[in-house]
């Protein structure tokens, strides 16, 4: 489990393929606290650590999170946001994040807004997945708040320490995101389909 509070940016130095896997090394500062076998979100994709070597460590996807996600996009030199597992009896400081990216979004707007951001996100309802006006959502694992909810958009407003400490700033009209629709609400939605 997660909060949602980005704890620091990784670097991409490595990507290697092996079958339907992508393997990917990371550079980081939170390296040398990380053990083998240790849950981290990678743009809000819970991977587990499977080497560390001096400042960088090495996660691998399976073919059906490449699929799901925006990780098979990354390059080497990206930035990643990261967080590592939330420690049971600490504050909650953002929502319940479970690291299970449900799809990929779209940013199609950045505006500034008088010392912040508001980014506009569009995806495909087909999936099942609603937004809720000042519910929560998952953004390459940073939480938000939901603004300007539609049926398959979506608006957030990014305030500047955000802005500078996640992949926020690398976004533009085009960028693909990895979207974690509020556990609640996806259970909510389920339960009123009657499926």
């Amino acid at each position: 489990m997660f909060t949602g509070i980005i704890e620091t940016l990784g670097t991409v130095t490595q990507l290697e393929t092996t079958g339907g896997n992508l393997d990917l090394t990371v550079k980081s500062s939170i390296t040398s606290e990380l053990q083998i076998d240790q849950s981290v979100a990678h743009n809000g994709v819970c991977l587990t650590v499977v080497e560390i070597s001096g400042d960088t460590y090495t996660v691998t996807a399976i073919s059906e999170t490449l699929k799901k996600t925006n990780l098979g996009d990354l390059k080497i030199g990206d930035s990643i946001n990261l967080e590592r597992a939330m420690i049971m009896g600490s504050r909650l400081d953002g929502h319940i994040v479970q690291g299970h990216v449900d799809q990929t979004g779209l940013c199609t707007n950045v505006r500034e807004a008088n010392g912040s951001w508001i980014f506009s996100f569009s995806y495909d309802a087909a999936n099942g997945n609603p937004t809720i006006e000042k519910g929560s959502i998952t953004i390459d694992g940073t939480s938000l708040t939901v603004v300007n909810s539609g049926r398959t958009t979506f608006d957030v407003a990014i305030i500047p320490y955000t802005y500078e400490n996640t992949r926020f700033n690398t976004y533009k009209a085009g960028t693909v995101v990895n979207l974690e629709f509020d556990v609640i609400g996806k259970y909510v939605a389920k339960l009123m389909q009657g499926s």
